[in-house]
């Protein structure tokens, strides 16, 4: 059996942070998932393309546009995401669903260069859950997934949390 492709992109947040200058300042390095992953003895093939290097609250209706373009150009049915937390999910609602593609957006709380980051966790958890689920765009967060259209960023817990589904009734 033959291990699974994973197409991989990066547009930066805060999983690819790093120190900027001497006042903590911070800037969007290089993807911090390509050292995360080379440090882990993986049984599946992936390739990681850089799209964009952006804080999330930078991302414009363009960027969202290539990113989107870039999973449905993808020959790849397994994609997986590091994008930053605070507008992740209108980044999935952008993708959308996609038939026969399975997309999954991850990202960290504080910068996969930090001790005791949640981004090695969230990335390997990512990393199962586009493996696992079947078709459809989903985040990945905090031991959960989450499908795109029933999930927020809860800001004052600091993780990301299911919507409830409305029952509108007989």
């Amino acid at each position: 059996m033959n291990p699974t492709k994973i197409a991989i992109f990066t547009t930066g947040g805060t999983i690819d942070k790093i120190y900027f200058d001497a006042l903590s300042a911070f800037q969007v390095g290089e993807p911090s998932i390509r050292e995360i992953l080379s440090h882990l003895n993986l049984n599946f093939h992936y390739e990681i393309h850089q799209l964009l290097r952006k804080d999330s609250l930078d991302l414009t209706n363009e960027d969202r546009e290539l990113i989107t373009a870039a999973v449905k150009n993808s020959p790849a049915r397994r994609i997986l995401i590091t994008h930053g937390t605070d507008t992740m999910v209108e980044t999935a609602k952008a993708i959308g669903l996609l038939p026969e593609k399975t997309v999954v957006l991850t990202g960290s709380m504080l910068p996969g260069r930090f001790s005791g980051t949640d981004a090695i966790f969230n990335i390997g958890f990512a990393a199962a859950a586009v493996q696992l689920l079947s078709p459809g765009t989903y985040i990945a967060m905090n031991g959960h997934s989450f499908d795109f259209r029933r999930v927020r960023k809860d800001r004052e817990k600091g993780l990301f949390v299911e919507i409830p589904a409305v029952d509108h009734g007989p």
